[in-house]
């Protein structure tokens, strides 16, 4: 791998309750420099960003029912089609946590249905955010089988928000179930080199995080 490769692997994120123009124009400036696969931003940003990063290559992502997950089906599929409207090229999205909690699983699989069958109409990415820190090892599992039968573009970790990040152990369970029907994107306390290494050896295709840059120069630094 060399660092043009590494770096099209990030979902370069800002995701932030006060971020301002300042803070995406940076973030925007950052992705294109690098080449990142995308920027990861909070709806408001999609048209913001889309009107910086048109036709450079990087994508812009929404995080939609970001994120507690917890804002019902319909409001997920309104605001999907409103980043899709705004430009968004992919979309991440957060389940429903207490229905997966709860087993309730016809109902995950629904909303993933829906919400994959919207972005794919569009043809837009979408991942799906499990927020694996509260869930149990057969729960990370049992979202994966189906999603490998769904096929949503990728898998996700985390949001980044929640009580714990990415774990190696978790990204492994989670492509060792969707085997390469669908991607695992690991997300949440990624910061440096050694740890986004572990991901990416766990079997991880994309990369979120916020400090894609000291991982990048840090890489760089090994490979002299």
């Amino acid at each position: 791998m060399n660092s043009s490769q590494l770096s099209h692997m990030f979902d370069h994120t800002f995701l932030k309750a006060y971020a301002t123009d300042a803070d995406l124009i940076q973030l925007c400036k950052e992705a294109l420099d690098m080449k990142a696969a995308m920027v990861a931003i909070n709806t408001e940003w999609v048209s913001f960003c889309k009107e910086r990063l048109k036709d450079t290559g990087v994508h812009v992502g929404a995080a939609i029912g970001f994120p507690l997950g917890q804002c019902g089906l319909e409001t997920k599929l309104f605001e999907c089609r409103y980043a899709i409207e705004q430009g968004a090229d992919e979309i991440d999205y957060v389940i429903n946590i207490s229905n997966a909690k709860m087993h309730r699983w016809d109902l995950i699989r629904e909303e993933m249905e829906k919400l994959t069958k919207l972005c794919h109409a569009h043809d837009v990415l979408i991942k799906v955010i499990f927020e694996n820190c509260y869930l149990e090892k057969e729960e990370i599992r049992k979202l994966s089988e189906i999603a490998k039968e769904v096929k949503p573009d990728f898998i996700k970790t985390s949001t980044g928000f929640g009580t714990g990040g990415a774990k190696v152990e978790d990204v492994l369970l989670m492509k060792e179930t969707v085997k390469d029907g669908v991607q695992v994107k690991a997300a949440g306390g990624i910061r440096d080199w050694n740890t986004c290494k572990q991901m990416i050896e766990a079997g991880a295709t994309r990369i979120g995080t916020s400090a894609s840059l000291q991982i990048l120069k840090e890489f760089e630094e090994n490979q002299e």
